[in-house]
């Protein structure tokens, strides 16, 4: 598959989607524009890659709607150079995102299919990040830590404590919390025992999954 004028044309009109729903910064708007996410998905759903909508990539896997993947990326407030964790690695387009926006990526994947799949993927598009992990995204990646900021691409039944002691002061975690339906929820760490808490509505993830052997 090639990226075309064509496919230019409607990542410009996915842009001013998300923008008409609220994304502001332009550095996420910017990189709706230059992400191919029709590469990040099988070819038979070329014709809906650039629609707001969440599609299927295998593994009982969803890539996110764009306006989602947007709307969790600006919670994260990146700065270049932030180091982010990012649980659920799946297509890759959302670890994609993060890498426009200057980050440095640690990212886990807990599907084993996907994980091969998009670590040979992600780097014939010119995006690397910093470690692709297969592991579980419940125990975070404390070798590495401590983070400017963790961004969770599936639902969490509860929030995993080891994520939250992971954080630096001043960092984020962005986490849909719930069952069905999940709460999107950011918690800022205020000091080495004070976060602070703030919900943004209701979104529907994939669940996270956790590693129970």
């Amino acid at each position: 598959m090639k990226d075309t004028y064509r496919h230019q044309g409607m990542r410009n009109k996915l842009a001013g989607i998300v923008q008409e729903k609220g994304i502001s910064d332009k550095r996420i708007v910017n990189a709706v524009k230059k992400i191919p996410r029709h590469l990040f998905m099988d070819s038979s759903f070329e014709d809906h890659a650039y629609q707001d909508k969440a599609f299927p990539i295998g593994a009982s896997q969803t890539i996110s709607q764009p306006y989602t993947v947007a709307f969790q990326t600006e919670l994260l407030n990146i700065k270049k150079g932030d180091t982010i964790l990012e649980i659920g690695t799946g297509s890759g387009y959302q670890t994609a995102m993060l890498l426009e926006l200057g980050a440095v990526v640690y990212t886990i994947e807990r599907q084993k299919e996907l994980f091969k799949k998009t670590n040979l993927f992600l780097p014939k598009l010119g995006y690397k990040p910093k470690k692709m992990i297969f592991g579980d995204g419940y125990k975070g990646l404390p070798d590495e830590a401590p983070f400017d900021g963790i961004i969770v691409t599936a639902g969490a039944p509860f929030v995993p404590k080891p994520l939250m002691a992971q954080l630096k002061v001043g960092g984020r975690l962005v986490i849909p919390v719930g069952d069905a339906v999940q709460t999107m929820t950011l918690y800022t760490r205020k000091s080495p025992k004070e976060f602070e808490k703030h919900e943004f509505g209701e979104f529907r993830f994939v669940p996270m999954l956790e590693d129970r052997n």
